[in-house]
């Protein structure tokens, strides 16, 4: 990986846009990138197309990349369709680097597209069903059962909002660390209310308001110990990165310093116990981006991560070995995971307030990420970062993530 850049990254604002569709969305996030990047469409060798759910709501199922693309200039070369759950995103990322490192080309462009807000109830619904092939159709309401088993004294109590399967999967995995090791509900409100402080920051999120853990935990119940104000918005949006080799790299103009991919890791799940965490999906997909990048957890400076629920950064932080297993509501409770913070943790407000349009959602913290590393994100800037890590994860079998993709960037000066 030693030799793989992100030459420019580009996203639309996340949230409602009723106008927009799969094919503006993306037109905007790839001009942004290719400009960024100095590239011309024709300079593009392959592209990697993420996105899930176009095919269910709209009917258009194969050829969505090259449907997509194409009016952008982008024909003629590979165009691979990627959909792999909540980690699509990054599974083009991942495609996008083996292209690279196979040698099969010098310039390859990773794009994800997401439409999910529909005033269309019909297309609501389908939507809303799509998550539930984020599980084994067949065995999912059982393992959905024995992760509620988990947490005996804890009682799992339901909102009457509407919700996706995703978010009782993360509540009973809440409960199951809160009977475990003693997390509190507030550590999660803290967690949400900090991603909340940094949204206000960032204008590309679909949600910027600052809310305190009070107002997080006074927020709508949808299953204990979750509130809405702890979880992502289904949102649209569309993210994407040019990534190439150095040879690659000469034939580019960037607006601003390239940055150097060191490590994309993408493992799957496999059969294990509940708290067998050494093998946990998130863990093996960290421990082998730390070794290919040759560095440790110590040494990053600002992270993105998989928050549906902030839940799920608090798991996240500790199976990346920020912080000890069972560390990660204190550790955020400290301070340490907000700007200012020894980690900063989703400085862009997180799949929480920036919100999730699964195709794109990936490629998102990698923008975010990149701009971290360019000393370009503003207000929200972490103060002197220069190794950045990424952890995306999609769908869920038995008790983990069925796919995961962890990165690491390094900051470069100006050639």
């Amino acid at each position: 990986m030693s030799n793989i850049y992100v030459a420019g990254v580009g996203m639309t604002r996340f949230g409602p846009q009723p106008q927009a569709t799969i094919k503006s969305l993306t037109a905007q996030a790839v001009r942004e990138c290719l400009v960024d990047a100095g590239a011309q469409p024709q300079q593009i060798e392959a592209a990697y197309f993420s996105n899930t759910g176009q095919g269910r709501v709209e009917g258009q199922h194969a050829l969505r990349g090259q449907i997509a693309l194409r009016g952008e200039q982008i024909h003629g070369v590979p165009i691979v369709n990627v959909e792999n759950a909540c980690a699509s995103g990054s599974t083009a990322l991942w495609l996008a680097a083996q292209a690279l490192r196979a040698g099969a080309a010098d310039i390859v462009i990773a794009v994800g597209a997401e439409k999910m807000v529909y005033d269309d109830p019909l297309r609501r619904e389908r939507v809303q069903q799509g998550f539930n092939g984020g599980m084994d159709i067949e065995t999912g309401p059982a393992a959905l059962a024995a992760l509620e088993r988990l947490s005996p004294d804890i009682a799992g109590v339901s909102g009457d909002g509407v919700r996706t399967v995703f978010m009782d999967i993360y509540a009973a995995l809440a409960r199951a660390h809160m009977q475990r090791f003693g997390t509190t509900q507030r550590q999660l409100a803290q967690i949400a209310a900090k991603n909340h402080a940094h949204s206000v920051h960032n204008e590309r999120c679909h949600y910027r308001k600052a809310m305190t853990a009070d107002e997080v935990l006074a927020s709508r119940v949808l299953t204990y110990p979750l509130t809405v104000a702890m979880c992502s918005r289904l949102s649209d949006g569309a993210a994407a990165a040019v990534l190439c080799n150095k040879a690659g790299l000469r034939r580019l103009r960037p607006t601003m310093a390239p940055v150097r991919l060191r490590a994309c890791e993408l493992v799957s799940a496999t059969p294990r116990a509940w708290d067998d965490f050494e093998h946990h999906a998130m863990r093996r997909a960290a421990q082998k981006a730390y070794a290919s990048a040759g560095i440790g957890p110590g040494d990053v400076d600002v992270a993105e991560v998989h928050d549906a629920a902030s839940f799920g950064e608090l798991f996240v932080s500790e199976l990346m070995g920020f912080c000890e297993l069972g560390a990660g509501g204190a550790f955020a409770e400290s301070g340490a995971t907000a700007l200012g913070g020894r980690l900063p943790i989703n400085p862009s407000g997180g799949l929480e307030c920036r919100g999730h349009p699964i195709g794109a959602s990936g490629l998102a913290q990698v923008f975010e990420l990149v701009t971290q590393l360019r000393g370009a994100a503003g207000a929200r800037q972490v103060e002197g970062a220069r190794i950045a890590l990424q952890e995306n994860g999609g769908g869920f079998m038995e008790v983990e993530e069925g796919a995961v993709v962890v990165s690491i960037f390094e900051r470069l000066q100006r050639r």
